[in-house]
């Protein structure tokens, strides 16, 4: 918006407060401590942040919660991304994006401790799920989940693959993951077992090599936004903590959108223009 008037009825120009936004998620700063950085009370700062988050979410929250969402993620697209992640050692021909899933360490909740804690991470998590293409853009994320949830179990309640389904339609065309999702037309995953044929090997190690993208992706959002990234800082009932991780992920696929990022460069392929990501598929 132009203007973002805060709780204490301060009016902020709404270029000042996308700066607020922005310099709140880069560094895990206190409010006190940006005072003398943007000459606001804290309180004024806190109000106008909120604000911006929610009207970021509201406005743009779309372009996360289906692929199907976006005018650029057509067929023809798809079958580039294929061709890009088969030309860079990918021994699949037809996968054009990467699902995962990631555990963003929070602070112990008062309630539901045991719903939150990992017990492979060996802490309190709330996990989400994403799918990345090899142009760098998140083009669906869900969650957040309880962090003892398993993989497979945010795969069924999320309903991607149904999405996944409309999506690609009638083309011969995948998403790769790990050993944890289930294996199903559209989703492949490495082959299992303690016998593996030479060439099941092979396959194995060359998707391994062209998934790691899908760890950069992640990595970017906190490296980008490290407020997302300090545990102390991500209290449950006192902070809107999927929120904030979600807006983060827009706002770092607009990143991408304008100046790359490491998985464009690896794949030497072009993100959509900014216009182009913002831009959602018409009803």
């Amino acid at each position: 918006p132009e203007f973002v008037t805060s709780s204490q009825d301060v009016v902020v120009p709404g270029r000042e407060a996308l700066c607020l936004t922005l310099r709140r998620l880069a560094y895990p700063n206190r409010w006190c401590d940006l005072e003398r950085v943007f000459g606001r009370h804290s309180s004024v700062m806190s109000s106008v942040t909120s604000q911006v988050l929610q009207h970021i979410s509201q406005t743009f929250g779309h372009l996360l919660t289906n692929c199907n969402n976006h005018e650029w993620l057509s067929p023809a697209r798809m079958m580039e991304f294929a061709s890009a992640v088969h030309n860079k050692g990918g021994p699949l021909p037809n996968c054009w994006g990467f699902i995962d899933g990631t555990a963003r360490p929070i602070c112990r909740p008062k309630r539901n401790q045991k719903a939150y804690f990992s017990g492979h991470k060996r802490m309190h998590v709330v996990k989400y799920q994403s799918i990345m293409c090899p142009n760098g853009i998140v083009c669906q994320l869900d969650g957040p989940y309880p962090g003892r949830r398993h993989d497979a179990g945010i795969l069924r309640d999320s309903g991607l693959y149904s999405k996944l389904e409309r999506l690609v339609g009638n083309q011969d065309l995948v998403i790769y993951g790990d050993p944890a999702y289930p294996l199903r037309p559209l989703l492949l995953k490495p082959y299992g077992g303690s016998s593996l044929t030479p060439t099941q090997q092979a396959i194995n190690f060359g998707m391994s090599r062209v998934r790691q993208a899908v760890e950069w992706g992640f990595g970017k959002v906190v490296a980008e936004f490290a407020f997302l990234d300090f545990k102390k800082n991500q209290k449950l009932l006192r902070q809107q903590v999927a929120q904030m991780y979600k807006v983060g992920t827009i706002l770092c696929n607009c990143h991408t959108a304008i100046y790359g990022s490491q998985v464009t460069s690896y794949f030497n392929l072009d993100p959509p223009s900014l216009q182009e990501y913002l831009r959602p598929v018409a009803a």
